[in-house]
């Protein structure tokens, strides 16, 4: 017996050998939280307002100093993003797509809403009654950002040309104060900012259409999403908190709106009475709906040319999105 010793010992040794570098993919596959983790939050975006006012994140990284920036619209959320100055980045869809395929290497890892976010707005006493009375006028609108790209593609159903009006660019919050102070005849309106208009100075929507609103996106860099894998699924983990929250506790969930945003409670409960949080998951209907916008990216040149967006739109938005939310 004792003569099988020697192999028994030098056998468990090689066993705890192999098992040690079994494991050390494991180990070295374990990403360290970021020392910052940088986010913004947008009034356009009501569920980054639960995760921010809660501290979700904060709670899921203790670790990590997670700061906030105030995005006032779909472009400057993409500009934060590109510049560095954020790491997830809330947009339109559209906004982003438009972003990738200009050469930005972003991707979009979360749906955070659905949204009838935007239409174009008159004041309550204009004589415009159709998208046709808007040639040659004045209609202000934030250009690379979902309100603008609603604003062509409207155009272009009334058989009208970008350059058959006049686009003024300013940002969402001044495009409601030219209109009515009437400065411009029509604005590309964007909730909270369009729902306010509505209810304090009587505005009218001129013209609605769900199929051309986009839906929003959390997007990060391409490099980020290959560093940090496990801090975005951490921080979708921590969106979903917010949003299931918001889903559970409609009352509440208007009232921190209006708190977060200024705005009287009856301007939040109009603009989450057009937002559908019910589901996250990218759909096909979703991709489908953002490639029939690509013709007005390139009819308008908005993209580079020779850029083929339906590709860029499987490249921005692909099925990592699901996996992503399936994982919660």
């Amino acid at each position: 017996m004792t003569s099988f010793l020697p192999f028994i010992r030098l056998k468990t040794l090689l066993v705890a050998s192999a098992m040690a570098l079994s494991l050390q993919p494991l180990a070295e596959a374990a990403e360290a939280p970021p020392a910052e983790v940088h986010l913004d939050y947008a009034y356009y975006s009501p569920v980054s307002l639960v995760l921010k006012h809660f501290g979700f994140l904060e709670k899921a990284l203790p670790q990590s100093k997670i700061s906030w920036v105030l995005s006032q619209g779909s472009n400057r959320s993409l500009e934060y993003l590109n510049s560095g100055g954020v790491d997830f980045a809330s947009s339109a869809s559209l906004a982003a797509v438009l972003s990738r395929a200009n050469g930005s290497p972003i991707k979009s890892v979360y749906v955070y809403s659905r949204a009838e976010w935007t239409a174009l707005v008159v004041r309550k006493d204009s004589p415009y009654q159709s998208l046709a009375d808007l040639k040659g006028k004045k209609i202000a609108a934030t250009k690379g950002t979902d309100p603008y790209l609603f604003t062509l593609r409207s155009l272009q159903q009334a058989g009208l040309k970008k350059d058959d009006v006049e686009l003024v660019h300013l940002q969402h919050p001044d495009g409601r104060t030219a209109l009515e102070k009437g400065d411009v005849d029509a604005w590309a309106g964007l909730d909270p900012h369009m729902a306010a208009s509505q209810v304090q100075a009587g505005s009218r929507l001129l013209y609605r259409n769900p199929a051309f609103n986009s839906y929003g996106v959390v997007s990060v860099t391409e490099q980020y999403a290959k560093e940090h894998p496990q801090t975005i699924d951490t921080v979708i983990k921590a969106y979903e908190q917010a949003r299931e929250w918001a889903l559970k506790n409609p009352d509440e969930f208007a009232a921190l709106l209006a708190k977060e945003s200024g705005l009287p409670l009856d301007v939040a409960q109009l603009q989450l009475s057009r937002t559908d949080l019910s589901s996250p998951q990218l759909t096909a209907n979703d991709v489908q709906a953002s490639k029939a916008a690509a013709p007005i990216l390139v009819s308008e040149e908005l993209v580079r040319r020779g850029v083929n967006v339906d590709q860029v739109i499987d490249q921005l938005l692909d099925n990592g999105v699901q996996q992503a939310v399936a994982r919660q």
